[in-house]
């Protein structure tokens, strides 16, 4: 969750940026009318590689005024 997409869009990106190799899909929703361009926004990221490479990079994430990260985590049985 973003809660400024317009103030903290530079930082978001370059985390986004630096660890692109981790993301295997990237998708970002936010609320958009004539009226409304919401700053708030959602970002769902589909991760492949390492957990520790991945668990530094949402960690990246979260140093980001603005940003909750949340996860969670299927496995194939």
């Amino acid at each position: 969750m973003v809660y400024d997409r317009i103030k903290e869009a530079g930082k978001t990106q370059e985390v986004l940026t630096k660890h692109s190799t981790l993301i295997r899909t990237r998708l970002g929703f936010h609320e958009l009318s004539r009226e409304v361009c919401s700053r708030l926004g959602t970002i769902l990221l589909v991760m492949q590689g390492a957990p520790d490479k991945i668990e530094q990079f949402q960690q990246e994430l979260a140093e980001i005024g603005g940003i909750e990260v949340q996860s969670m985590e299927f496995r194939n049985s």
